[in-house]
C-alpha cells in the first residue's frame, strides 16, 4: 500500500472506508486507526447520544455513526478518533477563501487537512460523500486521496489554496486538523 515514493504511506480505497484510508493517510501510517477501532468509536457515539435512535431490523446494517457493512463514517467519528490521538478539528468557514488558512506556519500547529467532497459515481446514480486527507511531507504537500493510485504532490502552497477554494465552490468542506498544545 506505500506509494512509489517509500516515504509517503498512502492507502487506495475499498468499499466506504474512505475516512478510514485518509485517517491512515493522514498519520502516515498503517493501521494508525482499524475499522474495529472506527466501528468501536461510532458505538460508543451512539451509547453517548442522549436520545438514542429506535431500533429497527435495519439499525444492524444502517448504525447512527456509519454503514457498518461498508464503512462510510461520519464526521462525528472523525472527530472523535482525531480528538482521541491528540489533535483537534476546526472546521473551514466556507465564506472566506482558502487563502485564510496558514499553510506555511509549523507543522507543530497544523498536522493536516481533511476535506469531505461530494462525489457522483456510476453515470449520475449515486451521490455520496467522500474524505480526503492533505498531509505537508518533508516541506511538500500532498493531496492523499485514497481513489488516487498514488499521492499527488502540490507545487507549492497557493496551488492547495487554489484546489481548497475549488473544494469548497463544489459544496466540499474544509477541516483543519490541529495538534493540540500539551
Amino acid at each position: 500500500m506505500a506509494s512509489e515514493n517509500c516515504k509517503i504511506y498512502h492507502e487506495r480505497q475499498k468499499l466506504q472506508f474512505c475516512l478510514l484510508h485518509s485517517l491512515n493517510n493522514l498519520f502516515q501510517q498503517e493501521g494508525a486507526f482499524t475499522r474495529a477501532s472506527l466501528n468501536e468509536i461510532a458505538e460508543k457515539l451512539v451509547l453517548d447520544y442522549p436520545n438514542k435512535q429506535t431500533w429497527t431490523p435495519l439499525s444492524v446494517v444502517f448504525k447512527p455513526h456509519h454503514n457498518a457493512l461498508t464503512g462510510n463514517y461520519d464526521i462525528n467519528v472523525l472527530i472523535a478518533a482525531l480528538e482521541g490521538r491528540g489533535k483537534s478539528v476546526v472546521w473551514h468557514d466556507r465564506r472566506n477563501e482558502a487563502s485564510a488558512i496558514d499553510l506555511d506556519g509549523g507543522e507543530n500547529c497544523l498536522m493536516g487537512i481533511v476535506i469531505n467532497v461530494p462525489v457522483t459515481r456510476y453515470a449520475g446514480l449515486w451521490k455520496s460523500r467522500h474524505w480526503v486527507a492533505l498531509r505537508k511531507i518533508d516541506g511538500v504537500w500532498y493531496n492523499l486521496d485514497s481513489d488516487f493510485h498514488a499521492p499527488q504532490c502540490f507545487k507549492d502552497s497557493k496551488e492547495v489554496r487554489e484546489f481548497l477554494d475549488y473544494i469548497i465552490g463544489l459544496g466540499g468542506e474544509v477541516l483543519l486538523v490541529k495538534n493540540d498544545k500539551e
